[in-house]
């Protein structure tokens, strides 16, 4: 007997030949220990034997040889390998199945290789002796996508052949998948599909002794040869991701553990990798990886170190001795990358315990000096040179079969300093390892790959990687051959493989990990077995089988189907990542180079020269932008800096170059799609671009005067100022034509289109539904004349339909072209509609289509762009030029659920924000859809569409509105001109009518806009009107012109220029307009009304009206308001400064407000009264300029007390504006004898002396003024020249007015009172309007007048005859009971004066007096029912109508909040409203706290308004609907004739015999023909009123109501709630019902998406699957697919609540200033909301609430797992809070509350933290910075801290949120803003974390 030791000796050296290189990254070259077991070959004569200590095993023959695995054992054999490999011999002598369980890497697959290869060693020993036994195995890879069928074919082959089956990655397999295999593990008995029984060999055999094999055939009995054995490999489950093995499997299996090999073992094979690295250093690598695999590291969660690439690494650091440790550690380990801080402080400090951070002494690759070819290797070489520090150091690489690139640097690859150390450091990678490129969307992973695969002679195979990619799809493709038969297509990576090219897995990160498990093998042992049974060997491998088996390629590769593999290179690239729960296996595979951002100066230099052309100081501002973006830690931020990687700030610097006139914040909010951003991160952006000096000059405010025409002229397309030349096509059919009706944004958005398409760019548009974008795409297409294809994408939309669509025909599969393809080959344009419902892992294999111009087809065909690939290659596409993508995808996030494709693949797109168009772009388009729709009816639409858009936007509605429903409406209105707004905008709407909340939101918001949804035709509510007294002729009016002398005076006049100081720019602040339309629900005289933003304690002085704009004017503090009557603005200018509020005393201001004309229009003259202040206002500019009419005019109380005192003697400046409109003023000051007219346009003042003492002055003409004196009420006429200052008529007359009674015939006359009229009008009557008043046909001068005594008085003849006037008037029974006893107001015991502001107009059109009386000048008895109470109101309008003779008393509602100074509203008004007129029919009032209304007065506009509100209800009156049916019935008429008479009156149709009937002939009825008459015999006709369909029985009703009282109070008394309690809590419930429901509907939209099913494939029922028709002609069964919820993946973490503290204030400040803005009540309102809303979804969110006040900072309310689950545990925490507030120590906690709740909630485990402050802005008052708050709201960037502050003394909260970080802080004055803001805070985290 011959024995020999399988280490060392001339017997072992052909062995070592062979087995030398495959466990390099396992073992070591350094001789085997015997101290325990020798593994020895024994030769007998009854064969050979191996020995393995003490156990032997005897060999046999093999009966295919070539299956025996060749060269996996080492020189040197660690002890540790000899006993695993001995334990697996005692296994197979026992016949036991056995399972390799250990960590990631190739150690437990080389040892099953080992124990294989070592049987066959000594075989190979003795060549002469024939082989005796070899194991064959067959290897199967098991993953999630392969299916036990295919499984089974192995196994079959591998236990009736005697192999042994070696399964991998058992854990990657589904459950219930492999327990197929257990009869065949356990008995080794199975029964297989076709038929066959499987049966063990001792029973075989048994039977083998009675029956003969031929019946054992007969049979299909087949037997499993004894030598079949299992040798499963896997991870241990669950440290590691994967299934664990079902227990029937697990008891099949022997198991051993296969760790890493022992530090000594692994220290020997290091030292053998690298014998001139210093061995101090190898042990702290060594030392460094251990600690990093121990299970406290793992505990920490860090992922295994990759010990199995340390010898990798101890190969660099042979050649490159001057690299620190620590660098190549982190090729190895990606820990800055891969872990979150505390992983990279652990590892840090790991490394810093083994000395192996970085020190001075150690050198960076600087770059790559040359690369040149190398000769005379086996495999393509080359000769790198790399520069590191002085030193040069020469190595060589594998390279590729192209020549070597001659220079350094490519046309398009611009060389910067990061880029040449990384290619270095690649270039020492590739040396030992593949790699995997790391970095951010578009940094230059795929560049740089390219990059260098150019430099080594690469030929590159990119291979974009999906999530649905199985392990079939990475090797081979079935289809079918052209006899059907079906064959096995090999993959681009297979193929690669074999030609020796780079390849280029893009996106290793979406693919599962079952299927990386087949790269496993091919990256560690460059070994692959595919389906169709050929094997990819290693090329040594391949030799020494060439060598033993004596055959030539041919022939191994035909008979055995070997093939060999070149040296392939694997790149990868990989997007910046967090710890993948599949990473450890990952790290055993690659090298990792992370591409960092280019620094500032490099990217300069990319763009430079990529774009030369591009301005300067753009490329600054870019970048300054960019680099702050990417500097900065807030998530929110870092996000935004993705969106503007290098690939995107190229794409935007080739247009800026083109196009230098665009604006760079323009470039960035469309490449950040910032339109559909969440509002923290818009804010965010716009203010990094203002703190980068992008002015935001967008083009919003001039779209309407850009020029966005169109026109084709000669062959050229001009779209705005972008020109290009109409394409030609081959196929005209597919160009579209569509209806297409333009507007200048759509026009704005297509010229943007077109320069992007010039440049070569595809196109990404994003936007809601219906916004527009198919109609933008094809009419952009159109207007090209560009044929297009279509492809529509869904959620079922996978890889193979994207590019190919298969069918079978005659058993064939034959594969279409996709449009894509098709678009492709003929340069058409692809328009791919849809692309969010598309999974994103789809969609992404158009990024290696859009970047490098190739993709690979099912079918084998290979999309190439460069023509030069294609020629001599039938199955190459090249793309034509003229390709073009147009992708169409709504934006991400709710309602949509669909996939972020913008987020995937937005930076290889230019990307368009399609919206909604403005709102006059949308009025533009509408009219060209609804020409004959009135305007109104569109302007009502356009805006109510604008706001639940903006609700939308919001949150409170889920739905976003869109113009496709507006258009729908319109053209229903325009066809159907009859049906009415309100009935045919339920066509959209009715699909919320059963949400009872979504229902009450709708409707508030379309009756906002006066849509009358819900109204009837019968709500008509006008005033009621009373009959006016007889009209009756009272006196005259004598003016002296040429009588008495004395009555004639002539009035000196002095002109002289103003001075005028100024002018100061004051700010002009804009507030939106809440317009809210009042005809809703009921037609009334009430227009429209709205709220000014004004404080409580301001009061309104006066109103005044300029065409459609009204401006209020304020006295405390002084301020003016402008607004348009159809606005959406209030402009609101702040005069403080020039009217400071406090002067040594309590001075209450009084202002008037006069409106100037043209060309003064928008400017304003106001006028104070006391000090006598005129001030000229410009609002559009803020300017203000103080007008000096005359040195002594100019009276600023001294002292106001003494103004007081002597106000009765002083009297007021006064200002009559009746002509402000021409743009001349007049003043003059009560008890005094002077006018100023001041001409504001020429500015000069003239000063008329009077002979006498003012009281009032009424512009009754420009040459005619009525005055009237002060002690007597004497009226005066002052006539003065129509220009003052003329030269020759520089005198100005006063004659008196004589008024004298009318006679009463009986020789006397009734006394005359002399009173001062409250309003004369400026003009006349018109004749029509004069006759009807007075019932006489008469033409003359006249004016209306208004006073106590009179309803309305019209003076015939005034003032322009001389003659006597008479004076008509309609008398009132008693005088204004207002008037009189309003002049006698008492203040502080003395008597005041009269109030300021009369409150009448006269609308001269309409025949109107109209006046604002108090509610005691009101007859309520005749307009309210005795048992009606009169309302509440601000006071009434008094309607006086002379054409009709009747009065109507209009009430205006009362004032929402009303001033505290009830003394100085007293002077102002006798009512709490003022009045001025609006039109000609129609006036404005402002009550006291700023609301403003319009009325509509005039008989003739209301006549119209109301026949317009009918006419939106619409025509719908209950009247029963017929339904007529009209046809020829083929039967002449033959006579007429009554015919019979049906006595019991039943309905007949058609018969020709019965009278009354329908439909008929020859009979009297209806609807019929040849009738001798009509004859209704009272039969209805289908249709029930919509009357009797409301009308739900009272006793109905009544039970409803019953039944849900009971229920509540049952309810109530289950909790032990009383009803008091109830109602309390309904208070502060009820008033946040509506935000509870918003806040819901914000809550379901963060899991929605969640529980959307997903296709799971492989079924055996549902729906075929594409990618398996060939299995299915094959007999494969599970070729199906089928909806269902998806198991998480394997490893994937279960999912964890969102972690949410509410920090609500309960200080004593709260409860102090509550009355002040109930911050109080709205703190627990809000707490309120959060417990209502956050009921239900407590799996969702994890909550808990803590308050904080002076006794502390961490009140406990609610506690996170004892939450309040009905109204009474509610309300005693709303209690809690009140009565803490009420009794708790003065004092503030908020920083420390803060910090505390941020230090606490990051302790436990939750998906994600959110810290909410609520809380006031007191922070001053105890000393608390700005700066340390935003600290504490940053101090832990794993929770999201924000601040709500709900109190607010000033200013105070908008000044700290402006001190704060951008997004961390909100003002919310009202409880209603608060959803909103917690959806901003949501929504911002799921960007940030996206």
């Amino acid at each position: 007997m011959q024995s020999r030791v399988l280490c060392g000796g001339t017997a072992a050296a052909v062995a070592a030949r062979r087995i030398r290189n495959i466990l390099g990254p396992v073992l070591g070259r350094g001789g085997w220990s015997r101290k325990q077991h020798e593994v020895k070959l024994i030769n007998t004569t009854a064969g050979d034997t191996v020995k393995i200590g003490d156990i032997s095993f005897k060999l046999k023959s093999p009966t295919n040889p070539e299956l025996v695995p060749f060269n996996y054992l080492s020189e040197a054999l660690p002890q540790t390998v000899a006993q695993h490999l001995r334990w697996i011999m005692q296994k197979d002598l026992l016949g036991q199945d056995v399972f390799l369980i250990g960590p990631p890497g190739p150690l437990r697959r080389s040892i099953a290789m080992q124990y294989l290869v070592s049987q066959g060693l000594c075989v190979s020993h003795i060549k002469r002796i024939q082989w005796n036994i070899a194991f064959l195995m067959y290897i199967i890879f098991v993953s999630a996508a392969l299916m036990p069928v295919s499984s089974l074919q192995c196994a079959v082959r591998a236990a009736t052949h005697g192999r042994i089956l070696v399964l991998e990655g058992l854990e990657k397999a589904e459950r219930n998948v492999l327990p197929v295999l257990n009869n065949l593990l356990e008995n080794r008995e199975m029964q297989l599909e076709d038929g066959r029984f499987l049966m063990s060999a001792q029973r075989y055999d048994k039977l083998l002794q009675d029956h003969t094999k031929e019946e054992m055939d007969v049979w299909k009995i087949v037997r499993v040869s004894e030598d079949f054995r299992v040798i499963a490999l896997g991870l241990p489950v669950p440290r590691y991701t994967g299934n664990p093995l079902d227990p029937p499997l697990r008891s099949r299996f022997q198991a051993r553990d296969i760790y890493y090999l022992p530090f000594k073992d692994q220290l020997t094979l290091l030292y053998a990798a690298g014998p001139n690295v210093p061995a101090e250093r190898v042990s702290q690598l060594l030392s460094f990886g251990t600690t990093l695999c121990s299970q406290e590291s793992s505990n920490l969660g860090l992922p295994d170190f990759p010990v199995d690439s340390l010898p990798a690494a101890v190969h660099i650091l042979e050649a490159f001795p001057m690299l620190s440790s620590q660098q190549i550690l982190q090729r190895l380990y990606p820990y800055d990358m891969l872990l979150a801080k505390e992983g990279r402080t652990a590892v840090e400090d790991a490394l810093s315990r083994f000395e192996l951070l970085d020190s001075g002494k150690h050198h960076f690759p600087r770059g790559i000096i040359k690369v040149e070819e190398k000769d005379g290797s086996q495999t393509p070489q080359a000769a790198v040179t790399v520069q590191i520090a002085s030193k040069e150091v020469t190595f060589q690489v594998p390279a590729g079969t192209r020549p070597l690139r001659s220079h350094l640097g490519g046309l398009n690859f611009i060389r910067t300093p990061s880029h040449d150390r990384l290619l270095a450091e690649m270039m020492q990678s590739h040396m030992v390892k593949d790699m995997c490129l790391i970095g951010g969307k578009g940094c230059g992973k795929s560049v740089i790959a390219k990059e260098f695969s150019e430099m080594l002679g690469y030929n590159v195979e990119p291979i974009m990687l999906y999530q649905d990619m199985t392990a079939r799809d990475v090797l081979q493709q079935r289809y079918t051959l052209p006899n059907g038969d079906t064959a096995w297509r090999p993959s681009p990576l297979v193929t690669a493989a074999q030609e020796g090219k780079l390849v280029l897995l893009d996106g290793i990160h979406r693919v599962n990990l079952g299927t990386l498990s087949v790269l496993s093998r091919l990256i560690h042992d460059r070994e692959l077995t595919l389906y169709d049974g050929t094997r990819l060997l290693r090329v040594d491998r391949y030799e020494s089988l060439k060598e033993e088996l004596q055959l030539s390629d041919e022939e191994l590769q035909k008979r055995y189907h070997f093939q060999f593999i070149t040296i392939i290179p694997i790149s990868v690239l990989w997007p910046l990542f967090q710890a993948s729960h599949g990473f450890p296996e990952l790290l055993t595979m690659f090298l990792f180079h992370n591409i960092k951002p280019l620094t500032v100066t490099e990217e300069t230099q990319v763009i430079r020269a990529m774009t030369p052309n591009v301005p300067k100081d753009a490329v600054e501002q870019l970048l300054h932008l960019t680099h702050k973006l990417r500097k900065t830690n807030d998530p929110t931020a870092q996000s935004l800096a993705s969106s503007l990687s290098t690939r995107q700030l190229l794409r935007i610097c080739r247009r800026l170059s083109q196009y230098p006139e665009e604006s760079i914040s323009h470039a960035v909010n469309k490449a950040c799609l910032s339109r559909f951003l969440p509002n923290l991160a818009r804010s965010a952006l716009q203010k990094n671009l203002l703190d980068s000096g992008i002015e935001d000059s967008s083009v919003v405010s001039n779209q309407e005067e850009k020029d966005t025409s169109c026109e084709i002229k000669d062959g050229t397309l001009k779209i705005g100022k972008v020109s290009v030349p109409v394409y030609n096509p081959d196929e005209k059919m597919k160009v579209p034509d569509i209806l297409f009706y333009e507007n200048a944004q759509h026009m704005m958005v297509m010229e943007d289109m077109l320069k992007d398409f010039l440049l070569g760019e595809h196109l990404l548009l994003v936007g809601n539904q219906g916004v527009g974008k198919n109609k933008i795409v094809d009419r952009f297409l159109q207007l090209m004349n560009r044929p297009r294809e279509y492809l529509q994408l869904h959620r079922d939309t996978t890889v193979q339909t994207l590019t190919l669509q298969p069918s079978v025909r005659d058993g064939i599969i034959i594969y279409e072209d996709s449009p894509l393809v098709k678009a492709v080959k003929m340069g058409h344009i692809l328009v791919i509609d849809e692309a969010d419902k598309a999974p994103t892992n789809v969609t992404c294999i158009l990024k290696t289509l859009v970047e490098s111009g190739e993709m690979i087809l099912a079918d084998g065909r290979r999309i190439v762009a460069d023509p030069a690939f294609a020629r001599g290659r039938p199955n190459a596409i090249v793309i034509h030029p003229d390709f073009r993508m147009l992708v169409l995808a709504n934006r991400p996030g709710f309602p949509f659920l669909g996939n972020d494709f913008f987020g995937a693949l937005g930076d290889i797109f230019s990307c368009h924000a399609v919206d909604n168009p403005k709102p006059q772009s949308e009025l533009a388009m509408l009219k060209q859809y609804g020409p004959d729709v009135p305007k109104p009816v569109l302007q009502k639409l356009v805006a109510a569409f604008g706001e639940l858009r903006a609700m939308a936007d919001q949150g409170t509605i889920t739905y976003p509105y869109s113009t496709r429903e507006v258009v729908n409406i319109v053209r229903h209105l325009q066809t159907f001109p009859d049906e009415g707004l309100a009935n045919v905008v339920r066509n959209v709407f009715d699909f919320d009518s059963y949400n009872k909340e979504m229902r009450e939101i709708l409707t508030g918001a379309l009756h906002k806009h006066g849509i009358p949804i819900g109204a009837k035709p019968t709500s008509v509510h006008l005033a009621k009107e009373l009959p006016l007294p007889e009209c009756r002729l009272t006196g005259y009016w004598t003016t002296n012109q040429s009588g008495n002398p004395r009555r004639k005076l002539l009035c000196p006049t002095e002109t002289r220029q103003t001075d005028v100081k100024g002018p100061v720019f004051l700010r002009v602040q804009g507030y939106p307009l809440e317009r809210h339309e009042a005809r809703a629900l009921s037609f009334t005289e009430e227009q429209a009304h709205w709220q000014i933003p004004m404080n409580e304690v301001n009061i309104v002085c006066d109103v005044t009206t300029a065409t459609d704009t009204i401006y209020v004017a304020t006295c405390n503090p002084v301020s003016l308001y402008a607004m348009h009557v159809s606005g959406d603005t209030v402009q609101c200018m702040d005069l403080y400064d020039v009217f400071p509020k406090t002067i040594s005393g309590a001075w209450q201001p009084f202002v008037t407000v006069a409106a100037l004309g043209s060309p003064l229009q928008g400017q304003v003259v106001l006028h104070e009264e006391q000090s006598n202040a005129v001030l000229h206002l410009d609002v559009m500019s803020g300017a203000v300029r103080r007008i000096i009419l005359s040195p002594e005019g100019q009276e600023t109380p001294k002292n106001p007390s003494s103004w007081w005192s002597n106000k009765q003697d002083q009297g007021a400046f006064k200002m009559c504006r009746e002509f402000s409109q021409k743009n001349w003023l007049v003043f003059y000051k009560e008890n005094q004898n002077h006018l100023d007219v001041l001409d504001v346009l020429e500015g000069r003042a003239h000063t008329i002396s009077l002979p006498i003492n003012l009281k009032s002055v009424f512009l009754v003409a420009e040459d005619r003024w009525l005055l009237v004196e002060s002690k007597t009420n004497q009226k005066f006429l002052l006539t003065k020249p129509m220009h003052m200052g003329a030269e020759d008529t520089g005198i100005c007359q006063l004659h008196t007015i004589t008024e004298d009674p009318v006679s009463t015939g009986f020789g006397t006359t009734s006394g005359v009172e002399l009173t001062v009229p409250y309003e004369v009008s400026r003009d006349q009557l018109p004749a029509e309007n004069l006759g009807a008043a007075l019932g006489q046909k008469i033409v003359s001068p006249n004016r209306v007048l208004a006073d106590e005594n009179n309803y309305a008085a019209i003076v015939i003849g005034f003032p322009d005859l001389m003659s006597p006037s008479e004076v008509y008037s309609w008398k009132r029974t008693s005088p204004l009971a207002g008037s009189s006893s309003a002049k006698t107001i008492f203040t502080d015991g003395r008597q005041s004066g009269a109030v300021k502001q009369t409150n009448c107009v006269s609308l001269l059109g309409a025949n109107q007096l109209i006046r604002a009386v108090p509610a005691g000048d009101v007859p309520l008895k005749e307009l309210y029912p005795k048992e009606t109470k009169p309302i509440q109101t601000a006071g009434y309008l008094e309607v006086t109508d002379l054409n009709s003779k009747k009065i109507k008393y209009i009430p205006i509602p009362r004032s929402r909040m009303l001033s505290p100074y009830s003394s100085w509203l007293s002077k102002i008004s006798h009512t709490d409203v003022l009045l001025a007129s609006m039109g000609g029919g129609g006036v404005v009032t402002v009550d006291m706290g700023g609301y403003v209304r319009l009325w509509e007065t005039g008989l003739d506009t209301l006549q119209r308004s109301l026949l317009e509100w009918q006419s939106m209800i619409g025509q719908e009156d209950g009247r029963p609907v017929q339904i007529t049916v009209e046809r020829d019935s083929g039967l002449d008429v033959s006579s007429p004739k009554h015919g019979k008479v049906d006595h019991d009156n039943t309905p007949h149709v058609g018969g020709n015999m019965w009278a009354g009937g329908t439909g008929g002939r020859d009979t009297a009825g209806l609807g019929g023909k040849g009738g001798p008459y009509r004859l209704d015999a009272g039969h209805k006709v289908h249709q029930v009123s919509q009357a009797e369909k409301d009308a739900v029985p009272e006793e109905v009703k009544r039970a409803a109501r019953e039944m849900a009282e009971k229920a509540f109070k049952d309810r109530l008394k289950e909790i032990h709630m009383s009803e008091y309690d109830a109602s309390m809590y309904e208070k502060f419930s009820g008033a946040v019902k509506r935000q509870v429901q918003s806040l819901r509907v914000i809550l379901d939209s963060l899991q929605a998406k969640g529980k959307e099913r997903q296709w799971l494939k492989n079924q055996a029922l549902g729906e075929l699957d594409d990618a398996k028709i060939i299995d299915g002609l094959t007999g494969e069964k599970a070729i199906y697919k089928r909806r269902g919820e998806l198991e998480p993946e394997l490893g994937t973490p279960q999912q964890k609540p969102k972690r949410l503290r509410l920090l609500a204030d309960v200080s004593g400040s709260m409860y102090r200033f509550n009355g002040l803005d109930s911050r109080l009540e709205r703190s627990m309102e809000a707490v309120c909301m959060v417990m209502e809303a956050l009921e239900s979804y407590e799996h969702k969110f994890k909550y808990d609430i803590v308050g904080h006040s002076g006794d502390g900072f961490d009140i406990e309310l609610v506690r996170c797992d004892k939450i309040p689950k009905n109204n009474k545990e509610r309300l005693k925490v709303l209690k809690t809070m009140h009565a803490h507030s009420q009794f708790c120590m003065s004092g503030d906690y908020t920083l420390e509350s803060t910090e505390h709740a941020v230090k606490e909630i990051a302790r436990e485990e939750a998906d994600e933290y959110f810290v909410i402050v609520l809380s006031d802005a007191n922070l001053e008052r105890y000393g608390i910075s700005p700066d340390r708050f935003a600290q504490a709201l940053t101090c832990n960037p794993q929770v999201n801290a924000f601040a709500v502050f709900i109190g607010s003394l000033g200013d105070q909260a908008v000044r700290l949120q402006r001190t704060l970080p951008a997004g961390r802080s909100f003002v919310a004055m009202d409880t209603k803003q608060i959803p909103q803001i917690l959806q901003q805070i949501f929504t911002s985290t799921m960007l940030s974390s996206a």
